[in-house]
């Protein structure tokens, strides 16, 4: 049996940031509620989330840009450089430390949300290549080639250690997994509930797969009656996974057994505000999903947004 594989819950950090964006933050509601509508800086592209406490931070697809936003006043300050490469999934430590999937430029990045520092790097692939997501566990960081049938491990060491730059191990699927044609394939990733696996969505074919992650055998995890097209970002909370679909705006509530190997559908999510959601993170009790807006064509001035909804 492999030993579990316990996820990091991010802290909340409250180190001022580097610059201030100048963007109309959103506005509390009365009674200080959090604002379920966020406003990212216009032409920003966002793509992946992550939360600490009651602060998100948002990749941009455009530039590599990370943005902190606020979820109590909506306000966002920019930290680190643009990297002219995407940010796509991201994912905080305890320690303060952002993992930030590095799409096409085939890498991943960790940043100090502090400094905004990049504390390491790791290459990973050259094209073809689609860096997109990644899960943090307690010895390892866990990410997906949307390109590519394979799953890239960067081991952490005593007290959570970053390790060398080539210190990373390329874990082919083996199984039941299915690569199809060139388009999006893996995509969004997590672990079982007993901690022991991971799950990962195929974007193509909406199918979920339980992967060892020692051997990278993986098995179709049963959801009778349902697959999940467009299956994107993927969150879960004890026993309830969220599975993002983007383009058509609604994440899918599933409850899984404690190994992750089958699950029910138990209802979906949508909003009015949803305009092709991405990815989930959870904060302040409720879920939010920054709108990628794929079906918008992205200028300079085009607006930006994150939602956030109650989870079911």
């Amino acid at each position: 049996m492999n030993r579990p594989l316990r996820t990091m819950l991010g802290s909340a950090m409250t180190a001022a940031m580097l610059a201030t964006v100048a963007v109309a933050p959103a506005q509390a509601h009365p009674g200080g509620r959090p604002p379920a509508v966020l406003a990212l800086p216009d032409g920003f592209q966002p793509e992946g989330i992550a939360t600490a406490g009651r602060y998100a931070y948002f990749g941009s697809r455009a530039t590599g840009a990370i943005q902190r936003v606020d979820l109590v006043t909506g306000r966002g300050t920019t930290i680190g450089a643009a990297t002219g490469t995407p940010s796509l999934g991201l994912k905080v430590d305890p320690r303060g430390r952002l993992f930030v999937s590095g799409g096409t430029a085939g890498d991943a990045r960790v940043l100090d949300t502090r400094t905004g520092e990049v504390l390491a790097r790791y290459q990973f692939a050259t094209a073809p290549t689609f860096v997109n997501d990644v899960v943090l566990t307690r010895d390892a960081a866990y990410f997906t080639d949307s390109n590519r049938p394979v799953l890239y491990r960067v081991p952490l060491g005593r007290g959570g250690a970053l390790p060398p730059a080539d210190a990373f191990t390329t874990i082919t699927l083996t199984g039941a997994y299915e690569q199809v044609g060139t388009g999006v394939n893996l995509n969004g990733i997590t672990t079982t509930p007993d901690g022991r696996a991971l799950i990962v969505v195929q974007s193509t074919t909406g199918t979920l797969y339980r992967v060892d992650p020692a051997t990278g055998a993986s098995t179709t995890v049963d959801v009778p009656g349902h697959t999940f097209t467009n299956g994107d970002g993927l969150l879960l909370l004890d026993r309830t996974l969220y599975v993002v679909q983007n383009r058509l705006n609604l994440i899918a509530v599933v409850r899984l057994n404690h190994a992750g190997t089958a699950g029910t559908l138990t209802s979906t999510i949508t909003d009015p505000n949803f305009d092709v959601p991405t990815t989930v993170a959870t904060a302040l009790g409720r879920l939010y999903l920054p709108n990628a807006r794929f079906t918008t064509a992205p200028t300079p001035s085009t607006p930006y947004t994150a939602v956030a909804v109650r989870a079911h």
